[in-house]
């Protein structure tokens, strides 16, 4: 039933195998400790039996002792079968599976403002990322026997290990074999784990132990819910005879636990008055007669850790995961629906589904309501199952509402099978101070966490959109990873900025690991990026940093990240660093006007950094293998959208100008920068149309290795800069690539056919196809803007008033008008 959270995934005291099936003892029987990568409890739990439920020493003895209800977790069934055992019998105390110190947290789960899925969060204090989790959804048997007891006013007790020796158990010097000799409990246990459901499902001749489950216990309605309980039993005690702790050591350990506390609590209410809640696993273990010395022999010198347990949200998609912090179940969303449904539950399904679809506009009637009810039952009857299951009814909403359609039905998969729900925790649960700023920030900028994917856009005019990006960008920094920003929302520089929001589980780790950086989500940021400065190794990794900080509003570190700027970049005279860090700079600073944020300090950085790339930037690109020149072009690239950028920069564009002309005339420098030079030239006006082709004339001549020349055309007109639109609208370039294309010896045309391919294979599909049209008509050799036949709207030189008539339309649509 838990899941865990640690640096390095290691082995709890049960079920501990990281990549263990959703059906091994510890995990289908148990609610476990699991960590990080573990798989915990399976889907289909166990009910309990109420008649002959007095069990000692694994046999039925009615009257004669405490009241076991063995179960699997997460189950519609388990949760009909404890609340049908609680009611009958009224125990004056409920024992459950979990972590002692849960016992302070019980009377919160009677809070109104507790709405299920949650979780039991127990953290190490000293190392919060080492955490556990114990989920309930509302169809969890724990649950269900808390919620009873809280309503009838018994007492509640946790039972199982603390959670300051699970979380210890992160360390490997425990070893599994130190703590408990083999033989402890009759049989050695070696082997691998073993599969308590899966060999009673083969003694019942079922290949698939899940089917089995379901069709022994699930579905079957109109039962006595005390009849599964003692044939349950009898296996289990047969099974743990066979395969002793059945591969898993440490549980020998937590039941040792578990008898220990079911001792004091007979003692306190006594032996008629106890009920005990846990994994049908542990039921013969319980039973046992062992005695007290024996018992806390086994807990001797057992490792600890200081811990703080909470209660936090919890979601059904996480229930529905197998590994990480799911609890395993592939449906949550159906079992809910079971065990919320008073009767009826195929028919009440499909009325769901059907709404569903319905609001989704998908043609839906009753008709086909009660032919996919009427499928399904069919089914259930040819596969010989008691009641229609998932499978029955999911075949019969793909065949009859879906109309055999995968499509609709991964929507019902998603919104009902297992639904986005995510529960609630009262505002007086424990938390961490920097937990409790973060919640009081949500409330006031009306940021709800939700288990839902959504989208959120923001207008940074505005004062609430604006603090909601600062606190998502503190967030961010603080790697609490809430929400992302989405890319095509927002632009550089501009008021708009797009975010992607949703909230998981484990993020509440993630706010208690940032608590040491401070009490509130600003100091903790703040707190964080000047540790950050100070360690950073790279040059593009401050100026990153730099930039995170302006979007985050962190004017309190900005002058830490500002002195360890200018110390590295005084210190690094690679070229490439500099310019790799440049373009972080120039977004800092546009985004620091957009924000009103002041930027003076940084823009004296940038422009320092902007100058040693100008002249250092020529000899850097000399000599450089393909891989190297290849690199070096992005990094031009960045440069160039950069300093655009940057407020001011006149001076800046004209010596940028300089620098890509004598890159572009050098002979020296690899073909794919050179191209790529006389490209930014000729998009920025700064050569005529004249003035490339001379240079890629130059570049294409007979003399020019081809492999240099096929360098210079991916430069020139590859990757994503329009290089292929520049060829259909000006037939001279177009001629020229195909002249020297048509000359290439046969001997190296193959050496250059693979960097063309991809050149050529960026364009979009239309102008590949217009490319092939031309040079099968064979391109003129015209004047420069030659116009295609047939193709209206273009001309030799562009309108300038034409151009000039959509500017007012166009800084309307951008909201830029306030900047014209």
């Amino acid at each position: 039933m838990t899941s865990a959270a640690t640096s390095e995934p290691t082995p709890a005291l049960r079920g501990e195998q990281t990549s263990a099936p959703a059906s091994t003892p510890a995990a289908a029987f148990a609610p476990t400790p699991v960590h990080s990568t573990a798989s915990a409890s399976t889907s289909a739990p166990a009910p309990a039996s109420v008649a002959a439920s007095r069990v000692r020493a694994g046999a039925a003895v009615p009257g004669g002792g405490p009241l076991l209800l063995g179960v699997r977790h997460h189950g519609p069934g388990s949760a009909r079968g404890v609340r049908a055992a609680l009611d009958a019998a009224e125990p004056a105390v409920v024992l459950i599976e979990g972590p002692t110190e849960a016992d302070a947290l019980v009377s919160l789960a009677a809070d109104p403002a507790m709405r299920p899925p949650v979780a039991l969060l127990a953290h190490a204090v000293d190392d919060p990322g080492r955490a556990a989790f114990w989920p309930m959804a509302a169809f969890s048997p724990e649950w269900v026997a808390l919620r009873w007891a809280l309503d009838r006013g018994a007492a509640v007790r946790f039972i199982d290990l603390p959670a300051a020796h699970t979380l210890a158990a992160a360390d490997p010097t425990w070893d599994d074999g130190d703590d408990v000799p083999d033989g402890e409990d009759g049989v050695s246990g070696s082997g691998p784990p073993v599969d308590p459901v899966a060999e009673l499902a083969a003694a019942a001749g079922y290949e698939d132990a899940e089917r089995w489950w379901e069709d022994a216990v699930e579905l079957r309605g109109g039962q006595d819910p005390a009849a599964p309980f003692e044939a349950l039993a009898e296996a289990m005690g047969a099974l743990r005879e066979a395969y002793g702790h059945g591969g898993h050591p440490r549980d020998l350990v937590r039941e040792a636990h578990m008898r220990i506390r079911l001792r004091a609590a007979r003692k306190e209410f006594g032996d008629d008055a106890v009920a005990v809640v846990c994994g049908a696993w542990h039921v013969p273990a319980l039973t046992r007669k062992t005695t007290v010395t024996a018992d806390r022999a086994l807990l001797k010198g057992l490792p600890k850790v200081r811990t703080e347990t909470t209660w936090v949200p919890w979601t059904h998609r996480r229930l529905a995961r197998r590994s990480g912090y799911g609890a395993g179940i592939a449906s949550p969303g159906w079992y809910a629906h079971l065990f919320a449904a008073p009767d009826r539950p195929v028919e009440r399904w499909m009325t769901r589904v059907a709404g569903l679809l319905r609001a989704e506009d998908h043609p839906v009637s009753p008709a086909h309501v009660i032919e996919a009810v009427r499928l399904a039952e069919g089914l259930a009857a040819l596969r010989g199952r008691p009641r229609p299951g998932l499978d029955e009814t999911t075949d019969a909403v793909r065949a009859v509402l879906c109309e055999g359609s995968d499509v609709p039905l991964d929507l019902v998969r998603d919104r009902l099978v297992v639904r986005d729900v995510l529960g609630e925790v009262p505002a007086g649960a424990p938390a961490v101070p920097l937990q409790r700023d973060l919640a009081r920030r949500q409330r006031t900028l009306r940021l709800k966490p939700e288990a839902a994917e959504r989208d959120l856009d923001l207008d940074l005019r505005k004062d609430t959109d604006g603090e909601r990006s600062r606190l998502l960008h503190r967030l961010r920094l603080l790697g609490v990873g809430w929400g992302e920003p989405s890319t095509g929302r927002s632009g550089t520089g501009t008021f708009r900025e797009g975010w992607r929001l949703r909230w998981e589980p484990e993020l509440h780790v993630r706010v208690a690991e940032a608590g040491v950086w401070g009490t509130t989500v600003e100091a903790a940021a703040t707190a964080r990026a000047r540790s950050r400065a100070t360690g950073a190794k790279a040059l593009a990794d401050i100026t990153a940093l730099a930039e995170q900080c302006l979007l985050a509003g962190l004017g309190d570190a900005l002058p830490v990240v500002m002195r360890a700027l200018a110390d590295r970049a005084a210190l690094d005279t690679d070229v490439s660093h500099l310019a790799q860090a440049l373009p972080a700079l120039a977004r800092a600073l546009r985004y620091g006007d957009v924000r009103g944020t002041r930027t003076t300090a940084l823009a004296e950085v940038a422009a320092g950094l902007a100058e040693r790339i100008c002249v250092g930037l020529p000899p850097a690109c000399a000599g450089l293998d393909p891989d190297a020149a290849a690199a070096m072009r992005e990094r031009i690239d960045e440069v160039h959208r950069a300093l655009a950028l940057l407020p001011g920069a006149d001076g800046l564009a004209d010596r940028w100008a300089g620098v890509l002309h004598r890159l572009a005339d050098r002979d020296r420098i690899p073909g794919v920068l050179q191209g790529r030079a006389a490209r930014l030239l000729l998009d920025e006006g700064r050569i005529a149309v004249d003035g490339a082709a001379v240079l890629m004339s130059r570049a294409l001549s007979p003399g020019t290795p081809p492999a240099d020349a096929a360098a210079w055309i991916d430069g020139f007109a590859g990757g994503a800069s329009g290089g292929g639109l520049l060829l259909v609208h000006d037939e001279r370039l177009l001629g020229l690539v195909d002249a020297w294309l048509t000359g290439v010896p046969a001997d190296a045309f193959t050496d250059v056919l693979p960097l063309l391919r991809r050149t050529f294979a960026a364009y979009e599909p239309g102008v590949r196809r217009t490319l092939g049209e031309l040079v099968a008509r064979g391109p003129g050799a015209g004047d420069p803007g030659h116009v295609l036949p047939g193709v209206p709207g273009f001309a030799a030189d562009p309108d300038p008033d034409r151009a000039d008539a959509v500017l007012p339309l166009l800084h309307l649509v951008l909201g830029t008008e306030v900047l014209v």
